[in-house]
């Protein structure tokens, strides 16, 4: 993602990307047919900006709005979160594709904060990205465990009645 690590410029990048995800739910969201699939998407859209926040807090430039008016702006039609989810809605969108893709969405954006973390050297700085890495994660996580009781497959959590019986 980033060789010679530019910190500013990494940090502007993250909050984009984390306004791309929250857009990306949003959208999601309003394409959902299951009432809990929408409320899925739409605490994820509102984590984003949680993360976009964290973000904007610790940039130093002055090259960006207001946090509150940056996140009215309309999302870069080039972004992948926002290209992928265009592709998937003229292929026929639905809660399963929508939840596979944000899957893998999360899991990419949770290696690319990592291995940036790795690479940063302020040890404030780092935390921030781990501490967004650690959180995305929890967002595969919970995306994961309404995929699989949305298409019914057994539940982590009954995991060991089903080996018993």
């Amino acid at each position: 993602m980033f060789e010679n690590v530019d910190v500013q410029e990494a940090i502007k990048r993250s909050i984009q990307t984390e306004k791309y995800a929250r857009d990306f739910y949003l959208l999601c969201a309003k394409h959902m047919k299951n009432l809990d699939a929408c409320r899925t998407f739409e605490l994820l859209a509102a984590e984003e900006v949680e993360h976009a926040k964290t973000f904007y807090d610790i940039y130093q430039r002055d090259d960006l709005p207001e946090f509150a008016e940056y996140m009215k702006l309309e999302s870069a039609p080039d972004s992948d979160w926002l290209t992928d989810l265009e592709k998937a809605l003229m292929e026929g969108l639905n809660e399963r594709k929508a939840m596979e893709l944000a899957m893998d969405k999360e899991l990419k954006l949770e290696t690319a904060l990592r291995n940036l973390a790795e690479k940063i050297s302020d040890v404030a700085v780092r935390e921030v990205f781990i501490k967004n890495a650690d959180s995305t994660h929890q967002h595969f996580e919970l995306i994961e465990s309404e995929y699989a009781r949305l298409m019914r497959m057994v539940h982590e959590t009954d995991m060991d009645t089903y080996v018993r019986e």
